[in-house]
């Protein structure tokens, strides 16, 4: 099977499809409630803004409406880049990091607010972006993840101590990916 960012993808107005896997969901636009609430944690002190993968922009659209220095993008899609390069025409303060974030961990900076969301992801992904945090987050820096345990509170995936939750109900539709109509938002505060 081909890696994620050489497949080609499928955009609807509600959905990006990954065809070559049963059209398989890689973002629904039911998650808005979801990336407007993930925006609001991170970008809560300002700063500099970190965002790995950039999907349909909800997120992005929503840490751009926030007082914040600079948001930079992490993308390994080149469909998706596409759409991330034409978004981003207009916000001097966005900062794209083409290709894979493992690949791009050298020209990352210190950050006060971060949103990790990637779609297949290599490997042990959750413990090399947990040895990256440390490198890459100033003091008190806000960190949260996509959690897929619908229906359990703390599903720590990124095996950090010290991660709150907050329960949020979604108007999830019916979709191969997430079941259920609660979501658990991961909040950490990297000190």
């Amino acid at each position: 099977m081909k890696h994620f960012k050489d497949r080609e993808l499928e955009f609807t107005d509600t959905a990006i499809l990954d065809p070559e896997l049963g059209d398989s969901v890689v973002m629904h636009g039911w998650e808005d409630s979801i990336m407007k609430r993930k925006a609001e944690f991170i970008c809560q002190g300002g700063g500099h803004i970190l965002e790995f993968g950039f999907g349909m922009g909800i997120s992005a659209d929503y840490i751009q409406s926030h007082d914040i220095a600079s948001h930079t993008i992490c993308e390994i899609h080149p469909q998706v880049l596409q759409r991330l390069f034409k978004w981003a025409e207009d916000k001097p303060n966005v900062i794209i990091m083409a290709g894979d974030w493992q690949d791009n961990i050298p020209s990352m900076d210190k950050y006060d607010g971060i949103l990790f969301d990637t779609y297949q992801d290599s490997g042990n992904h959750q413990r090399k972006f947990k040895e990256l945090l440390p490198t890459i987050c100033n003091p008190n820096c806000k960190v949260t993840w996509w959690n897929n345990a619908p229906e359990t509170i703390t599903n720590n995936t990124m095996g950090l101590e010290g991660v709150d939750y907050e329960q949020m109900i979604v108007n999830v539709p019916s979709n191969p990916y997430y079941w259920g109509n609660k979501y658990s938002l991961p909040k950490y505060i990297f000190s």
